[in-house]
């Protein structure tokens, strides 16, 4: 190979890796509201080290354990939302297969899928940036920038995604029906890659 051809199959090499990784790092679990600030002084439930969160869908149970001294703010916040049964009725509205699971908005409990991945509690607060890596399993909040988390949330299904490593607050992971997730991760989707059988979360149980 001589070396003009040499150097442009490098320069061709580097462009095909550089658009690569670019296609990666733009699929993010994104969560739209406008933002109101959360008193974290409000979000208050007992006071224990260790919570274990049991999401009932109707494909299966996944079992999580959430990470209370990695994200306290966190925790409290969506344990707080599911004794409450704010995610009860509501989907997973958003599957990309081998990256993530997307659920948690309130507004995927309507018809129009167009306002779903657009809802929340009606506040955002703070990242709680730890050093969990967001590789398969883990529990991450979804957001649209910095400080913007609300209810929305995502199960990794991708072996590591480090685009998104400093960028969500991981909280937890999956102990119990990692084969469930699969199942949600491989349903039919449409548009806006939402499934097109509804995937339902019909309860979350704390202990």
């Amino acid at each position: 190979m001589d070396t003009t051809n040499k150097y442009s199959y490098l320069a061709v090499s580097v462009l095909i890796v550089g658009l690569a990784f670019m296609m990666f790092e733009g699929r993010t679990p994104t969560a739209e509201e406008p933002k109101v600030e959360i008193n974290t002084n409000e979000v208050k439930i007992e006071d224990k080290t260790m919570y274990q969160a049991t999401m009932k869908t109707n494909m299966g149970d996944i079992v999580l354990e959430l990470y209370k001294d990695k994200a306290p703010v966190t925790v409290e916040n969506f344990v707080k939302l599911a004794n409450e049964g704010f995610y009860n009725g509501t989907k997973f509205h958003r599957v990309i297969k081998d990256f993530m699971i997307q659920g948690g908005d309130p507004n995927s409990k309507l018809e129009d899928w167009s306002t779903h991945g657009m809802g929340g509690p009606g506040y955002q607060f703070q990242d709680e940036i730890n050093d969990v890596k967001l590789v398969a399993g883990v529990l991450a909040m979804a957001n649209s920038g910095p400080n913007t988390n609300g209810s929305q949330f995502f199960i990794v299904t991708a072996e590591s995604t480090p685009w998104l490593d400093g960028r969500h607050t991981a909280f937890g992971r999956v102990v119990g029906g990692m084969d469930i997730v699969n199942k949600i991760e491989a349903v039919k989707v449409g548009a806006n890659d939402h499934p097109v059988d509804d995937v339902v979360v019909l309860g979350v149980e704390i202990k």
